[in-house]
């Protein structure tokens, strides 16, 4: 199970905050006994972009053989 503190990958678009698969993110709370998590991700500057509650089948653990890759985070309305 995942646990609070942990990176993420986000595996499904979450186009409403603007996030992307592939984006990772940091487990702030776990809930139902990880049935879902809420998660935050925040800019390489360390602002928030999003703090969003998700299932555990729309986020996976990072991997050890995986990088990072920086984009611009698009405006949401």
């Amino acid at each position: 199970m995942i646990k609070e503190h942990e990176r993420v990958v986000l595996s499904v678009a979450q186009a409403e905050e603007g996030l992307e698969p592939g984006d990772v993110g940091t487990v702030v709370h776990v809930y139902r006994d990880g049935q879902a998590y809420e998660v935050e991700f925040v800019t390489l500057e360390g602002h928030t972009a999003a703090v969003v509650t998700l299932e555990a089948s729309q986020i996976r653990p990072v991997s050890g053989r995986e990088i990072t890759h920086a984009r611009e985070l698009r405006a949401t309305s």
